[in-house]
């Protein structure tokens, strides 16, 4: 482990590292802070669940356009830098939402005012995601490609690391600790991150890459690669003397090109390659998303979500208003549930990456089935005449409910892997990641207005073991659309 970690600070030095790992740190001890506004909601803002969960499916759509801050900081550089000024602004606005809702009681004590600095705080950490996966992919081309799934593996254990920490610190401090101290206390991970950034060395792009770049018809430079004008001067470096002469050459005629888009007209002439970048990398993005391999398996992930109403939220409010259960429990359930998700990617690699997609979707989907009868059970009050306890319900519940979730995402990510055609695999990926975000948003409304159809709220939950059935009967109709995915497709990438 020790000498793992050494080659990688070999690799990829400790600054970059650091921050790699800190905000993945950061996304995964999020649990410590969205917690507490999930009790603003309830027990200061008086919301219902339905209220509620409108709250967070407005706040987290930052996330569902991850697509867009991936093209702009491919194409709109600023001051020559590509990632670090955007990760800068990213992490800013991370950091003032949390000081604002932590200093200022007005701002929490309103919805809407919570609607607006919640969203801004998931736009920055959307950002974040988008730039710091970019920075990824860049340091891990050429030589450094061997590291790829070495340094893919550290960031996913910070983010469950973080996951783990911030529920068990969460439920504490949600006892003994003020609701405005608690977002305060996570403002702190932002600041480091933000003074982190400047550790880590970006660098510049000149002019004539932005030229060649906005002039190609192709965006391959979507996922942060160079162009060959790194790989010459890579190639020169190593020639000899007469080599070096051309290359001085060559740099003499680039400084004059250089010098000629400084003309008056620069301005003009750098918003229009700004322009002609972000079209061509629109242009090809939509090119490949209509592929019908692409769009049918997509239109699958989406529906899978959209088709199966959302209830989280009034499972939240029952356990805590009827059940009685306490914030601490809860937050053991939720590392419970970070440890499902881990045993549920143990278990796809082990077991399960041979195996067809369409039939490792369908499992995972009766599974999920399997796992709403732990809610029935429990709505139903059944388990109290077995003498089983709520929390032992809650807990197993969780924990295999994260655990078949997981299952279900890992042939996402292997089959997003596999569609994405070369060149635009980090900006087309970003897409397929917003479609399943979008698709839990609206998933997460469909919730909200069953909710309301069915008189679902704070105290009143008597039509709760009816929503929680019709959620057990929409849970198969994914199943009905397994046609959508390739049928050939495995879960090992290609």
């Amino acid at each position: 482990m020790i000498e793992w970690i050494k080659q990688l600070k070999t690799a990829f030095g400790v600054a970059f590292l650091w921050l790699v790992c800190l905000i993945y740190f950061t996304q995964g001890f999020r649990s410590f802070v969205w917690t507490a506004v999930s009790y603003q909601l309830k027990d200061r803002l008086k919301l219902s669940p339905s209220a509620s969960q409108f709250v967070f499916s407005i706040s987290f759509f930052p996330w569902s356009i991850k697509p867009i801050y991936g093209i702009m900081s491919d194409c709109i550089p600023i001051k020559g830098k590509k990632r670090i000024p955007y990760l800068v602004i990213a992490t800013f606005m991370s950091l003032v939402p949390w000081l604002i809702l932590g200093v200022n009681a007005t701002s929490r004590s309103s919805m809407w005012n919570l609607v607006i600095l919640l969203t801004v705080q998931n736009l920055g950490s959307a950002m974040a995601d988008v730039v710091v996966d970019a920075m990824i992919a860049e340091a891990v081309r050429c030589e450094k490609a061997l590291f790829a799934g070495d340094l893919q593996s550290i960031s996913w254990l910070a983010m469950a690391f973080g996951g783990v920490c911030g529920s068990l610190l969460g439920g504490y401090a949600l006892t003994n600790l003020e609701i405005d101290i608690i977002f305060l206390l996570f403002s702190v991970l932002p600041a480091i991150q933000l003074f982190s950034c400047g550790l880590v060395e970006e660098n510049s792009m000149g002019d004539e890459v932005l030229s060649e770049f906005s002039n190609s018809s192709d965006s391959h430079l979507l996922n942060g690669k160079t162009n060959n004008l790194d790989e010459d001067s890579s190639l020169e470096n190593k020639s000899n003397v007469s080599a070096r002469r051309r290359k001085k050459s060559k740099k003499t005629q680039l400084m004059s090109r250089k010098v000629q888009m400084q003309s008056p007209g620069k301005g003009k002439s750098l918003a229009l390659q700004w322009c002609q970048s972000l079209k061509n990398a629109t242009y090809s993005l939509c090119r490949a998303f209509k592929q019908p391999i692409i769009l049918r398996s997509m239109a699958w992930f989406f529906l899978a979500h959209v088709t199966v109403p959302n209830l989280s939220t009034v499972m939240f409010y029952y356990q805590t208003e009827f059940l009685m259960l306490e914030a601490s429990f809860l937050a053991t359930a939720r590392v419970i549930g970070w440890f499902g998700l881990m045993i549920g990617t143990f278990t796809y690699n082990l077991y399960l990456k041979k195996m067809k997609l369409r039939r490792i979707l369908m499992l995972a989907h009766i599974g999920l089935a399997f796992s709403k009868l732990f809610d029935i059970v429990l709505v139903a009050r059944i388990n109290v005449a077995f003498g089983v306890s709520d929390k032992t319900m809650v807990l197993c519940g969780s924990a295999l409910s994260d655990a078949i979730n997981q299952l279900k995402f890992m042939p996402f990510l292997i089959l997003s892997g596999q569609l994405c055609p070369p060149g635009i695999e980090g900006t087309l990926f970003a897409l397929f990641m917003s479609i399943n975000n979008f698709g839990f948003t609206v998933g997460s409304f469909v919730g909200a207005g069953l909710e309301s159809i069915l008189n679902i709220s704070s105290g009143s939950f008597d039509n709760l073991l009816l929503g929680i059935s019709i959620q057990l009967f929409c849970t198969f109709i994914p199943i009905m659309l397994l046609f959508l995915i390739p049928k050939d497709a495995t879960g090992i990438a290609s």
